[in-house]
């Protein structure tokens, strides 16, 4: 050690030496009181980022302590490379190396993630444009990156980082990827198993060993966090068949030594199943017992089932919540006779505490505002917390549609054993939306429709839409914007404005048209949590130019009732929505109807329109779909159905296989008129694509389609209902959810026009 006599000394100092520093000094300056102190080496970094962090002011008395407190103070800025300490008489001189400024962070071979992405990532962690450069982030980025890569299944690759000084003490940060070939899942053993089939328990998981449509699915890509997942659904599928003690013992995942193949060893002990011999309860009930003993879904003599028990438990402690118990504890607890396979279940629950709700909080929300959130709840802050009204709330939000994935947490307050704050947890999705539809035909060869949708406009939870059709018959235009909330009780208000042009399908040209423009407003009134039932009105002209071509009972009505023809609709409408999913649904129903009444102007009628839609799921896989459309119209005043209100079927969103609204009368020249009277029932078997695993995005289905439209005259002839059959394509796009369609009719009659392929974005049927 060396020692300085004067009072003139250096002391150099690194992180290493600020550290042995706490301890014992390694280069001791003799103490003084410092009359001032200098600042040098500094670029970009303040003089009062310095002053502001030492512990040490001007009159202090130095020694090697403070000296080794004001050292680590300075390296724990994270600014500095080198930190010294010098004695220049009575004057403290910092001496200062500042670390380099990053000036670019980039990055080169990288396929498997999106470079934007990663600099994001980056970014989150400090490694930004502007931000000091330090080697150990750099490290341990870089070790970060190899990770995912590892849970892409790209165990070979190799990410070099590379640090390239440039002027002004600034550097230029690069990631270099070398990806390699994705480690593949070339072997899935389960060993153990005697009840099941190795067979069936693998078709269980979502990974597998691939098929001819692993370079979309990826379901031969090994993942942790995947097999974690399908190591659940393995010991879900035991437990709800009566293996109470099924346990999974070990699970081996052996990689080959060029890291291509992996194979998966799952060794299980299946144990005995059980069959329940009762079911008791135990505790404290609030003298409601038979509330609770109605809401078992346990039964005596039925196989074990965890599902049951849990579903039990929940619907238990939701009970307890309807009461204010926010805290209620239940336990079910087997009482297993081995020797007869059988088991006795006992719930036992506490109710603990009553509780009232605080506050809520809403968060995730980057996009939406909260009170587009807090409209929809029905449990209210500072009062008895109550969970049948907590889920109902969580539920409206989720039917929003503006969010991903919506929770709702419950958390104590200190000090407040009787009270609860309520944290609403939301994950946002886009909510713009981009709807595409297509159809070739012989007469209109392509014809192309498009929307653009906006759910969320600037996070308010208003609608705002554009739909425009280009078909060579069919072409519109219509506004629409809708406030969910025009009035604080939730009644929703919808204006619409819209210009179309239309004329019936036929191969023959024809200039004439049915030229339609009109505004509408409609108010929509909840009359239950489920339930909107809908009114309005609205003002509409429709004029028949004529022109080569008029089909006769077009230019007939123009020449009784005038070209042009003003009406004044009211509307009248319900729905009801409870299925899972409005993109790809798998279960629920779903239902409205649309009425319409012109009670003055020149067309005086009244149509309505009925739809039913119902989703069956046969097992995890395959789900039945059945869709049911009824309209009806009739003239009023002793005028006849005005022609161009008439229903249209065929093709797309009807019967396909048949063009696009042709199916129904016609007139003596051939030209579909449409009718007032229509029929539409469709009937689907959804499945997974084959060698898509579980993959629900991209499925297959067969359907069979029947329907027809009749004039005011005829009478519902079944048998003139057409009827067709076909396979087809579903995909959820990133444009929303595609579906092609091949059908081939099944009964035609002579004149039908036929259309064999077709495919749309952003339909269900």
């Amino acid at each position: 050690m060396r020692k300085h006599i004067n009072r003139l000394g250096v002391r150099t100092a690194s992180a290493l030496a600020a550290m042995v520093f706490a301890s014992q000094a390694a280069w001791a300056l003799a103490p003084f009181k410092v009359q001032d102190i200098r600042v040098e080496g500094l670029q970009r970094v303040e003089p009062g980022t310095i002053f502001a962090s030492l512990p040490l002011r001007v009159g202090d008395e130095y020694n090697d302590d403070k000296g080794a407190a004001a050292i680590r103070a300075l390296f724990a800025l994270g600014l500095f490379k080198d930190v010294r300490l010098e004695a220049s008489g009575n004057v403290l001189v910092v001496v200062v190396e500042e670390r380099p400024t990053i000036a670019d962070v980039d990055f080169a071979g990288t396929k498997e993630f999106d470079k934007d992405t990663l600099k994001k990532a980056m970014r989150d962690v400090g490694l930004t444009e502007g931000r000091p450069f330090d080697k150990a982030l750099a490290d341990r980025a870089e070790q970060e990156l190899k990770r995912q890569y590892i849970n892409r299944s790209l165990y070979g690759a190799e990410v070099v980082t590379t640090v390239t000084p440039i002027e002004r003490n600034r550097v230029n940060l690069t990631f270099t990827v070398t990806e390699g070939e994705p480690a593949k899942i070339k072997e899935i053993r389960i060993v153990g198993n005697k009840a099941f089939s190795e067979s069936t328990l693998k078709g269980l998981f979502d990974q597998d060993t691939g098929g001819w449509m692993s370079w979309y699915t990826k379901s031969n890509r090994y993942s942790r966090a995947k097999l974690n997942a399908d190591l659940e659904t393995l010991r879900s599928y035991y437990l709800a068949r009566g293996f109470l003690e099924f346990r999974i013992e070990s699970t081996q995942v052996a990689i080959s030594p060029d890291k291509q193949d992996i194979s998966i060893t799952v060794n299980v002990n299946e144990g005995q199943s059980y069959v329940v011999s009762g079911v008791k309860l135990e505790g404290n009930y609030l003298d409601r017992d038979d509330e609770f003993k109605s809401l078992i879904t346990i039964r005596p003599g039925e196989p074990y089932n965890a599902d049951k028990v849990a579903e039990t438990t929940k619907a238990f402690t939701d009970h307890f919540g309807n009461f204010g118990f926010a805290f209620a504890r239940v336990e079910a607890v087997p009482e297993i006779d081995r020797e007869n396979n059988r088991v006795a279940l006992v719930l036992r629950a506490e109710p603990s505490r009553r509780a009232y709700v605080r506050r809520i909080n809403v968060s995730g929300n980057n996009r939406t505002r909260d009170e587009v959130i807090r409209r929809e709840f029905r449990q209210f802050e500072a009062s008895w917390y109550d969970g049948d009204k907590i889920k109902l709330s969580r539920d409206r939000v989720d039917r929003l549609g503006y969010f991903t994935e919506v929770n709702v947490e419950t958390q104590e307050v200190p000090g407040a054993p009787d009270q609860v704050d309520l944290v609403v947890n939301v994950a946002e999705k886009p909510t713009g939306s981009l709807q595409l539809g297509a159809g070739f035909s012989s007469a209109e060869k392509v014809s192309v429709s498009f929307a653009i949708k906006q759910e969320n406009v600037f996070g308010s939870g208003n609608y705002l839409g554009v739909d425009v059709n280009t078909s060579k018959y069919r072409r519109t235009l219509v506004f629409s914007t809708t406030d969910p909330y025009f009035t604080q009780d939730g009644i929703s208000r919808t204006f619409d404005v819209y210009y179309r042009t239309a004329k019936p399908y036929e191969d023959q040209g024809g200039n004439y048209e049915l030229v339609t423009a009109g505004t509408s407003v409609r108010l929509g009134v909840p009359f239950s949590e489920t339930d909107t039932v809908f009114f309005g009105g609205g003002v509409e002209q429709t004029r028949i130019k004529a022109g080569t071509n008029i089909p006769a009972a077009y230019l007939a009505y123009a020449q009784q009732f005038g070209e042009t023809s003003l009406s004044v609709p009211l509307t009248i409408g319900w729905s009801r929505d409870d299925r899972d999913s409005a993109l790809a649904p798998n279960s629920g129903r779903y239902q409205r109807l649309n009425s319409e009444w012109s009670v003055a102007g020149d067309a005086r009628y009244v149509r309505a329109n009925y739809q039913y839609q119902q989703y069956i799921p046969l097992n995890k896989q395959f789900t039945i779909a059945f869709n049911g459309e009824l309209g009806l119209g009739k003239g009023m005043n002793g005028r006849p159905f005005p022609v161009f209100k008439n229903f249209y079927s065929g093709g797309l969103g009807s019967v396909r296989g048949f063009d696009q609204g042709t199916l129904g009368p016609r007139d003596v020249t051939g030209a579909s008129l449409g009718g007032p009277k229509k029929i539409t029932l469709n009937a689907e078997l959804i499945a997974p694509f084959p060698g898509a695993g579980n993959d629900r995005t991209l499925r297959w289905f067969t359907f069979v389609d029947a329907g027809n439209v009749y004039g005011e005259d005829e009478s519902w002839e079944l048998g003139d209902m057409r009827v067709s059959a076909g396979l087809g394509l579903s995909w959820i796009s990133p444009l929303g959810p595609l579906r092609i369609a091949i059908a081939q009719p099944v009964r035609k009659f002579a004149g039908d026009k036929i259309q064999k392929l077709q495919f749309q974005i952003g339909t269900s049927f």
